[in-house]
Protein backbone atom coordinates (compact mmCIF):
# COMPACT_ATOMS: atom_id res chain seq x y z
CA UNK A 1 0.00 0.00 0.00
CA UNK A 2 0.89 3.48 -0.96
CA UNK A 3 2.04 5.55 1.73
CA UNK A 4 0.60 9.03 2.10
CA UNK A 5 2.45 12.55 1.15
CA UNK A 6 2.65 14.75 4.53
CA UNK A 7 2.42 17.89 1.86
CA UNK A 8 -0.49 18.30 -1.17
CA UNK A 9 1.41 17.90 -4.59
CA UNK A 10 0.01 20.62 -6.94
CA UNK A 11 0.45 19.62 -11.06
CA UNK A 12 0.60 22.74 -13.11
CA UNK A 13 -0.57 21.59 -16.54
CA UNK A 14 -0.10 23.20 -20.43
CA UNK A 15 1.17 23.41 -23.47
CA UNK A 16 4.67 24.03 -23.95
CA UNK A 17 5.19 28.11 -24.07
CA UNK A 18 1.97 28.60 -22.76
CA UNK A 19 3.44 30.51 -19.71
CA UNK A 20 3.60 27.63 -17.29
CA UNK A 21 7.25 28.83 -15.64
CA UNK A 22 5.71 32.40 -15.21
CA UNK A 23 2.54 30.72 -13.11
CA UNK A 24 4.79 28.46 -11.50
CA UNK A 25 7.20 31.16 -10.04
CA UNK A 26 4.72 33.45 -8.95
CA UNK A 27 2.75 30.38 -6.85
CA UNK A 28 6.03 29.06 -5.71
CA UNK A 29 6.99 32.54 -4.46
CA UNK A 30 3.92 32.18 -1.93
CA UNK A 31 5.12 30.67 1.47
CA UNK A 32 4.67 27.59 2.17
CA UNK A 33 4.37 26.26 -2.09
CA UNK A 34 7.79 24.85 -2.96
CA UNK A 35 9.20 23.55 -6.39
CA UNK A 36 12.57 22.11 -7.91
CA UNK A 37 15.08 24.34 -8.82
CA UNK A 38 14.76 23.47 -12.36
CA UNK A 39 12.74 23.86 -15.54
CA UNK A 40 11.21 20.33 -15.38
CA UNK A 41 11.77 16.37 -14.64
CA UNK A 42 10.21 14.95 -17.49
CA UNK A 43 13.22 12.66 -16.61
CA UNK A 44 11.68 11.57 -13.58
CA UNK A 45 8.42 11.14 -14.78
CA UNK A 46 10.05 9.02 -17.63
CA UNK A 47 11.62 6.28 -15.54
CA UNK A 48 10.79 3.42 -15.65
CA UNK A 49 9.28 4.18 -18.80
CA UNK A 50 12.36 5.78 -20.85
CA UNK A 51 12.06 3.89 -24.41
CA UNK A 52 8.30 4.57 -24.63
CA UNK A 53 7.54 6.10 -27.93
CA UNK A 54 6.05 9.21 -26.98
CA UNK A 55 4.83 11.07 -23.72
CA UNK A 56 1.77 9.49 -24.43
CA UNK A 57 2.27 7.01 -21.45
CA UNK A 58 -0.73 5.08 -20.81
CA UNK A 59 -1.68 4.83 -16.78
CA UNK A 60 -1.12 1.08 -17.13
CA UNK A 61 2.43 1.81 -17.30
CA UNK A 62 2.48 3.31 -13.91
CA UNK A 63 3.63 0.24 -11.73
CA UNK A 64 4.22 -0.02 -8.72
CA UNK A 65 8.43 0.10 -8.91
CA UNK A 66 7.68 3.52 -11.34
CA UNK A 67 4.83 4.87 -8.15
CA UNK A 68 7.12 4.30 -5.35
CA UNK A 69 10.24 6.15 -7.45
CA UNK A 70 8.31 9.12 -8.57
CA UNK A 71 6.97 9.56 -5.16
CA UNK A 72 10.57 9.11 -3.34
CA UNK A 73 11.71 12.28 -5.49
CA UNK A 74 8.63 14.49 -4.39
CA UNK A 75 9.19 13.36 -1.20
CA UNK A 76 13.06 14.01 -1.77
CA UNK A 77 12.30 17.89 -3.04
CA UNK A 78 10.08 18.07 0.10
CA UNK A 79 12.94 17.18 2.32
CA UNK A 80 15.41 19.82 0.45
CA UNK A 81 12.52 22.68 0.60
CA UNK A 82 11.67 22.75 4.45
CA UNK A 83 8.98 20.48 4.34
CA UNK A 84 6.25 23.09 2.54
CA UNK A 85 2.64 22.40 2.85
CA UNK A 86 2.52 22.08 -1.28
CA UNK A 87 4.95 20.93 -3.91
CA UNK A 88 4.16 22.00 -7.33
CA UNK A 89 5.34 20.46 -10.18
CA UNK A 90 5.53 21.79 -13.83
CA UNK A 91 6.28 19.20 -16.30
CA UNK A 92 4.64 20.13 -20.16
CA UNK A 93 4.56 17.04 -21.62
CA UNK A 94 2.42 15.89 -18.69
CA UNK A 95 -0.65 17.33 -20.88
CA UNK A 96 -0.61 14.31 -23.17
CA UNK A 97 -0.44 11.74 -19.74
CA UNK A 98 -2.57 13.04 -17.02
CA UNK A 99 -4.18 10.00 -16.31
CA UNK A 100 -0.54 8.67 -15.54
CA UNK A 101 0.28 11.20 -13.32
CA UNK A 102 -2.84 10.79 -11.36
CA UNK A 103 -1.79 7.34 -11.05
CA UNK A 104 1.26 7.99 -9.35
CA UNK A 105 -0.44 10.97 -7.39
CA UNK A 106 -4.08 10.51 -6.41
CA UNK A 107 -3.94 12.84 -3.82
CA UNK A 108 -2.62 15.63 -6.63
CA UNK A 109 -4.46 18.79 -7.98
CA UNK A 110 -4.13 20.16 -11.10
CA UNK A 111 -4.20 23.87 -12.29
CA UNK A 112 -4.48 23.79 -16.24
CA UNK A 113 -2.97 26.82 -17.70
CA UNK A 114 -4.11 27.54 -21.82
CA UNK A 115 -2.77 30.39 -24.10
CA UNK A 116 -3.86 31.33 -27.72
CA UNK A 117 -2.74 28.68 -29.82
CA UNK A 118 -1.64 31.49 -32.45
CA UNK A 119 0.85 32.55 -30.12
CA UNK A 120 1.91 29.29 -29.12
CA UNK A 121 2.89 28.64 -32.30
CA UNK A 122 4.94 30.99 -33.22
CA UNK A 123 6.89 31.29 -29.83
CA UNK A 124 7.37 27.05 -30.35
CA UNK A 125 8.40 27.23 -33.66
CA UNK A 126 11.80 29.25 -32.49
CA UNK A 127 12.39 26.64 -30.32
CA UNK A 128 12.11 23.97 -32.41
CA UNK A 129 14.65 25.64 -34.79
CA UNK A 130 17.31 25.56 -31.83
CA UNK A 131 16.81 28.84 -30.33
CA UNK A 132 17.54 28.96 -26.64
CA UNK A 133 16.78 31.64 -24.30
CA UNK A 134 18.32 30.70 -21.28
CA UNK A 135 21.84 29.69 -20.46
CA UNK A 136 22.61 26.00 -21.73
CA UNK A 137 25.31 25.22 -19.05
CA UNK A 138 23.03 25.99 -15.85
CA UNK A 139 19.61 24.89 -17.47
CA UNK A 140 21.26 21.43 -17.81
CA UNK A 141 23.19 20.85 -15.11
CA UNK A 142 20.46 21.76 -12.89
CA UNK A 143 18.19 19.47 -14.94
CA UNK A 144 20.37 16.79 -14.43
CA UNK A 145 21.16 17.28 -10.65
CA UNK A 146 17.48 15.68 -10.49
CA UNK A 147 18.02 13.35 -13.55
CA UNK A 148 17.93 9.51 -12.48
CA UNK A 149 21.05 8.88 -12.53
CA UNK A 150 21.28 5.50 -15.02
CA UNK A 151 19.29 7.48 -17.97
CA UNK A 152 21.20 10.41 -17.77
CA UNK A 153 24.14 9.17 -20.42
CA UNK A 154 21.31 8.56 -22.74
CA UNK A 155 19.24 12.08 -22.07
CA UNK A 156 22.56 13.66 -22.74
CA UNK A 157 23.36 11.68 -25.74
CA UNK A 158 20.30 12.76 -27.65
CA UNK A 159 20.10 16.07 -26.44
CA UNK A 160 23.81 16.51 -28.13
CA UNK A 161 23.60 14.64 -31.18
CA UNK A 162 20.15 16.69 -32.24
CA UNK A 163 21.53 19.94 -30.76
CA UNK A 164 24.89 19.54 -32.95
CA UNK A 165 23.20 18.89 -36.32
CA UNK A 166 21.43 22.41 -35.92
CA UNK A 167 24.44 24.09 -34.73
CA UNK A 168 26.50 22.71 -37.72
CA UNK A 169 23.86 23.06 -40.11
CA UNK A 170 22.92 19.29 -41.27
CA UNK A 171 19.58 20.06 -40.23
CA UNK A 172 16.91 23.24 -40.25
CA UNK A 173 15.14 22.42 -37.10
CA UNK A 174 15.58 19.88 -33.42
CA UNK A 175 14.04 16.06 -34.52
CA UNK A 176 12.14 16.68 -30.99
CA UNK A 177 11.24 19.36 -28.98
CA UNK A 178 8.81 19.87 -26.65
CA UNK A 179 5.73 16.99 -25.58
CA UNK A 180 5.79 13.96 -27.90
CA UNK A 181 2.54 13.59 -29.12
CA UNK A 182 1.37 10.54 -30.82
CA UNK A 183 1.95 10.83 -34.66
CA UNK A 184 4.50 13.37 -34.53
CA UNK A 185 7.15 11.42 -35.92
CA UNK A 186 5.30 11.23 -38.75
CA UNK A 187 5.19 15.03 -39.08
CA UNK A 188 9.05 15.65 -40.19
CA UNK A 189 8.11 17.19 -43.62
CA UNK A 190 5.74 18.83 -42.29
CA UNK A 191 6.28 23.08 -42.26
CA UNK A 192 7.51 23.89 -38.61
CA UNK A 193 4.68 26.49 -37.86
CA UNK A 194 2.22 23.41 -38.37
CA UNK A 195 4.01 20.96 -36.25
CA UNK A 196 4.17 23.64 -33.48
CA UNK A 197 0.25 23.99 -34.26
CA UNK A 198 -0.64 20.22 -34.02
CA UNK A 199 1.63 20.30 -30.43
CA UNK A 200 -0.50 22.74 -29.25
CA UNK A 201 -3.45 21.12 -29.91
CA UNK A 202 -2.65 17.65 -29.02
CA UNK A 203 -1.44 18.82 -25.35
CA UNK A 204 -4.79 21.06 -24.89
CA UNK A 205 -7.05 18.71 -26.50
CA UNK A 206 -5.61 15.69 -24.29
CA UNK A 207 -5.53 17.80 -20.95
CA UNK A 208 -9.14 18.88 -21.68
CA UNK A 209 -10.50 15.60 -22.01
CA UNK A 210 -8.12 13.52 -19.14
CA UNK A 211 -8.50 16.62 -16.35
CA UNK A 212 -12.63 16.41 -16.93
CA UNK A 213 -12.74 13.05 -16.24
CA UNK A 214 -11.17 13.73 -13.12
CA UNK A 215 -14.17 14.88 -12.03
CA UNK A 216 -15.07 18.29 -9.68
CA UNK A 217 -12.40 19.85 -6.96
CA UNK A 218 -9.51 18.33 -8.43
CA UNK A 219 -8.68 20.78 -11.02
CA UNK A 220 -8.72 24.42 -11.58
CA UNK A 221 -8.46 26.41 -15.20
CA UNK A 222 -7.06 29.63 -16.25
CA UNK A 223 -5.41 31.37 -19.04
CA UNK A 224 -2.46 33.10 -19.29
CA UNK A 225 -4.09 36.26 -20.94
CA UNK A 226 -6.42 36.64 -17.65
CA UNK A 227 -3.29 35.57 -15.30
CA UNK A 228 -0.65 38.87 -17.13
CA UNK A 229 -3.90 40.93 -17.42
CA UNK A 230 -4.69 40.51 -13.15
CA UNK A 231 -2.11 37.91 -11.83
CA UNK A 232 -2.70 38.92 -8.47
CA UNK A 233 -6.38 37.79 -8.52
CA UNK A 234 -5.82 34.90 -10.69
CA UNK A 235 -2.96 34.09 -8.23
CA UNK A 236 -5.73 34.55 -4.97
CA UNK A 237 -8.08 32.08 -7.23
CA UNK A 238 -5.27 29.26 -7.23
CA UNK A 239 -4.57 30.05 -3.63
CA UNK A 240 -8.54 29.77 -2.60
CA UNK A 241 -8.59 26.73 -4.76
CA UNK A 242 -5.65 25.06 -3.10
CA UNK A 243 -6.80 25.59 0.64
CA UNK A 244 -3.65 28.31 0.61
CA UNK A 245 -3.87 30.60 4.10
CA UNK A 246 -1.62 33.06 2.02
CA UNK A 247 -2.18 37.09 2.37
CA UNK A 248 -3.28 39.82 0.31
CA UNK A 249 0.24 40.83 1.09
CA UNK A 250 1.76 37.33 -0.05
CA UNK A 251 -0.42 37.69 -3.38
CA UNK A 252 0.79 40.89 -4.13
CA UNK A 253 4.83 40.31 -3.42
CA UNK A 254 4.38 36.97 -5.43
CA UNK A 255 3.18 38.46 -8.94
CA UNK A 256 5.78 41.15 -8.65
CA UNK A 257 7.47 39.50 -11.12
CA UNK A 258 4.58 38.87 -13.63
CA UNK A 259 4.82 41.41 -16.45
CA UNK A 260 1.37 42.41 -16.84
CA UNK A 261 -0.09 42.97 -20.31
CA UNK A 262 -3.28 42.66 -22.05
CA UNK A 263 -1.90 40.31 -24.79
CA UNK A 264 -3.05 40.27 -28.02
CA UNK A 265 -2.93 37.44 -30.25
CA UNK A 266 -0.90 37.58 -33.50
CA UNK A 267 -3.89 36.29 -35.46
CA UNK A 268 -3.43 36.71 -39.09
CA UNK A 269 0.34 35.92 -39.51
CA UNK A 270 -0.42 32.11 -40.34
CA UNK A 271 -1.46 30.14 -43.62
CA UNK A 272 -4.77 28.54 -44.17
CA UNK A 273 -3.48 25.34 -42.85
CA UNK A 274 -2.18 26.45 -39.61
CA UNK A 275 -5.44 28.56 -39.12
CA UNK A 276 -7.23 25.75 -39.76
CA UNK A 277 -5.84 23.28 -36.94
CA UNK A 278 -6.19 25.86 -34.74
CA UNK A 279 -9.67 26.91 -35.37
CA UNK A 280 -11.67 24.37 -33.18
CA UNK A 281 -9.07 24.21 -30.06
CA UNK A 282 -9.22 28.31 -29.88
CA UNK A 283 -13.11 27.99 -30.30
CA UNK A 284 -13.37 25.73 -27.22
CA UNK A 285 -11.22 27.48 -24.54
CA UNK A 286 -13.15 30.84 -25.44
CA UNK A 287 -10.78 32.33 -27.88
CA UNK A 288 -12.73 33.81 -30.81
CA UNK A 289 -11.34 33.69 -34.49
Amino acid sequence: MTAPLPFQPVIIIGAARSGTNALRDAMTALPDLRTWPCDEINPIWRHGNLFWPNDEIPPEQASPKVIRFVRRQFMRIWHETGQPEFVVEKTCANTLRVPFVAKILPEARFIHLVRHGEVVTASAAKRWKGEFELDRASYFRAKAKYAPKLDLPLYALATLRQRLAVWLGTRERLSVWGPRFAGVADLKGAPVEELCARQWVASVDRADTDLTALGDGRVHKLSYEAFVADPAQELSRIAMFLGSDASEADITNAVAGVRRSRVQPTTGNFGAQVRAILTETLKRNGYGY
